[in-house]
């Protein structure tokens, strides 16, 4: 469905909407939300492996180190980014703090201080999804008219992925000064990588680098960002993954169901579709990330411009409060 111009929505985002059918159909769903301080160790055993790898790569050639990444590292990370989503919801501890200081930790091998950061972007896209100004997962205007559908274009935009979503930061309005939080972020960061510098070596820094960088970029698990709210079906504008990848990504892929319930842990979110598999079963999904990925950049329909904007912000501020707002995405005060 190739456009030179995104896809304006005059509704309302559709999740609320779904979510409270789902309720009134499935009110036992309510059982599900909750929180789940077992990812903490996904996320030390993450964090310990990267470490590891870094030190057993310290002397390797250059391309050890980049196939290591690619094969190895990126998956590690992007499992870490999963933990640093959960950790945003607050899904892991009751308490806002322990929930950021374990996003933090989580944060450690991806080299850039970006999870503080991460939380504040992120409840903005659940919150006004599709509204230019406060949505980060939405391209520029220049992102899709310079790299749009041609198959080069589409290959180096997510090649270069993870250099826009620093960029896209700058667009965004009503995101928090730098604080405390940030500071913490930053300073662990930097104490990190200094400490994998001189205690390795910069062999181990380009594991590192390379595997968060592929984690987000030019790789079978860089179609994500294209299987969520790329719009492939008319009318439908959040995509889940039902692939095996899950598994090892701890249902990252279960889209859908993370947006209708965002206080939802990952390990009740396969329970979710179980239950409710009439809200489902009918909407496009994926098993494949990697078919997705070539899909994408050699299909001419497929364009960057196939993203839902909102220009009325007013309509995505309506909270139904017959809906505790605990079952919806502005977690942040939590």
């Amino acid at each position: 469905m190739s456009t030179k111009e995104f896809i304006f929505s005059p509704e309302t985002e559709p999740h609320r909407i779904r979510t409270k059918q789902i309720l009134k159909k499935h009110p036992e769903i309510r059982n599900l939300i909750g929180k789940n301080p077992n990812t903490i160790w996904i996320v030390v055993f993450c964090v310990s492996f990267q470490v590891v790898m870094a030190y057993l790569l310290r002397n390797q050639h250059w391309f050890v180190i980049l196939a290591a990444s690619y094969a190895i590292g990126a998956f590690a990370i992007h499992t870490l980014y999963v933990t640093i989503h959960e950790a945003a919801h607050n899904l892991l501890f009751k308490k806002k703090q322990y929930n950021t200081l374990a996003a933090i930790l989580a944060n450690l091998p991806s080299i850039f201080p970006s999870a503080v950061s991460f939380h504040r972007y992120h409840i903005k896209h659940h919150s006004f999804q599709g509204v230019y100004e406060l949505d980060g997962d939405l391209p520029y205007h220049w992102e899709a008219k310079i790299f749009n559908n041609s198959t080069i274009g589409k290959a180096v935009w997510l090649f270069l992925f993870p250099v826009f979503q620093i960029l896209r930061l700058f667009r965004l309005k009503e995101i928090k000064p730098f604080d405390g939080w940030q500071a913490l972020n930053w300073a662990t960061q930097i104490a990190f990588v200094s400490a994998i510098i001189v205690f390795f070596g910069w062999g181990s820094f380009f594991y590192l680098f390379l595997s968060f960088y592929f984690s987000l970029s030019l790789h079978p698990l860089g179609a994500r960002w294209i299987q969520e709210h790329y719009v492939v079906k008319e009318g439908q504008e959040t995509y889940s993954y039902y692939g095996m990848l899950n598994f090892i990504n701890f249902d990252i892929g279960y889209h859908n169901e993370h947006h209708d319930f965002p206080s939802v842990p990952w390990n009740n979110l396969a329970k979710i579709k179980k239950t409710a598999p009439e809200y489902y079963d009918t909407l496009h999904s994926y098993k494949s990330w990697t078919k997705l990925l070539f899909k994408f950049i050699f299909d001419k329909k497929m364009s960057l411009y196939d993203r839902i904007v909102r220009n009325e912000r007013g309509k995505l501020t309506l909270a139904d409060k017959s809906i505790p707002d605990m079952e919806f995405a502005n977690t942040e005060s939590k």
